[in-house]
């Protein structure tokens, strides 16, 4: 293919075979090829889960140790915003909460009404044996919830105690897969639809 023009060298990926990489020009050919042209078909729902996976904003909410190891995530080292997690400080822009550490009985109820006030769709990743099953201190402790998911439905588990920021990354990637294979659009119009039809 000669436009008349530089000659183009940038690589890119082929979805079809996804390891291995090809000129621009036999991406050219190839989206010839389709029908259609150069119209590559999809579905809404997998362009929108496509966008919302990749940019998931949550509400930090550190509790106790926890919270540090969450910090030095989302710092310069380990770097969350490259993979679109940009931290909000209100409930109300979130689509993710992130409870790190322990949370006794007094705070359940806060942690819910910040759950109920993000906006749908919303998440939830519970980071550390505290925040998923009460950790060292449920035992011998009379104000430790045994579990966040006892108060908010909880998405995505990082165990450890406290798990390193590579968990947590870890963590965000499965929440990511999760919401790239979420039938929403598809669930709602179904529910939409009259009982008769």
């Amino acid at each position: 293919m000669s436009s008349g023009g530089p000659e183009v060298t940038r690589m890119v990926r082929i979805p079809a075979d996804g390891s291995k990489t090809a000129p621009v020009e036999q991406l050219v050919e190839v989206l010839h090829r389709l029908p259609g042209g150069q119209i590559l078909v999809t579905s809404i729902e997998n362009v929108l889960n496509w966008a919302r996976a990749r940019s998931i904003w949550p509400l930090t909410f550190g509790l106790a140790c926890c919270a540090m190891e969450m910090m030095q995530a989302m710092g310069t080292r380990f770097d969350l915003d490259r993979f679109g997690v940009i931290p909000r400080a209100t409930p109300r822009q979130a689509d993710l909460i992130i409870v790190a550490g322990r949370c006794t009985i007094k705070m359940a109820p806060v942690v819910r009404r910040l759950w109920e006030q993000m906006p749908e769709p919303k998440y939830v990743i519970s980071m550390g044996s505290c925040a998923t099953c009460g950790g060292p201190f449920y035992y011998d402790n009379y104000s430790i919830l045994k579990g966040i998911d006892t108060v908010i439905p909880v998405d995505v588990y990082v165990p450890g105690c406290p798990p390193r920021p590579e968990a947590l990354i870890e963590g965000v990637l499965k929440l990511q897969e999760k919401i790239q294979k979420e039938r929403r659009l598809t669930r709602r119009l179904g529910e939409a639809a009259p009982a008769g039809a």
